[in-house]
């Protein structure tokens, strides 16, 4: 009954809420992004959600354009602004996903969407972390994020899709709420994305 209905209520009244009352740090972020990314302070992507239907996710766009002399993207530690260091260190770019979630593609809690590229890659085990919709957070996300291996945070999120419940969502709340304020779970640079994954071999 949680899944198939109340959760998605839920998901809309508190995506709803937190944008509305979180709206004056919104408008700050996007000004302050705008002024570091020449006018840009939304990045968007394509992302495979519920059974790997694609959809474009929203998020603050924390890197420049920057290239090099042969028109290549510099790394992502050089194009990284200060503002979007501490955008990306405290979560706050996640933020504009609450509007994936009221539109639907997205749940408050779920597996992270991932590149579209990696679908090709997964085990049918792994595949499974697509049987729900993606989230803003979820399991693998506060038991170590990008802490650990690609293979551990899968194994969390086929736990979580096997395990999903009202109980387990509120637990993810609480330990999201505790690992955002403590900064846990990133990292050692703390601000550059996880390492691409390459598959199970």
């Amino acid at each position: 009954m949680y899944k198939a209905y109340f959760k998605r209520i839920l998901d809309t009244i508190l995506a709803f809420i937190g944008l509305l009352v979180l709206s004056p740090i919104l408008v700050i972020i996007i000004l302050l992004l705008a002024l570091a990314n020449k006018g840009k302070p939304f990045f968007f992507q394509v992302r495979p959600g519920l059974n790997e239907q694609l959809f474009k996710i929203i998020k603050f766009k924390t890197m420049t354009d920057k290239k090099d002399k042969a028109g290549n993207l510099l790394s992502d530690k050089e194009r990284l602004t200060k503002i979007g260091s501490f955008v990306r260190k405290t979560s706050l770019d996640e933020l504009p996903q609450l509007i994936n979630v009221l539109k639907g593609d997205m749940s408050l809690i779920g597996p992270r969407p991932l590149l579209p590229e990696y679908l090709p890659l997964y085990s049918n085990e792994q595949k499974k972390r697509h049987h729900v919709k993606p989230g803003i957070t979820g399991w693998a996300q506060v038991n170590g994020r990008n802490a650990i291996s690609w293979q551990q945070k899968f194994e969390y999120d086929v736990w979580y899709v096997r395990h999903l419940s009202f109980k387990l969502d509120v637990k993810i709340v609480i330990k999201t709420i505790k690992k955002v304020v403590k900064s846990e779970g990133v990292n050692a640079s703390s601000t550059v994305a996880m390492s691409r994954f390459k598959g199970n071999n």
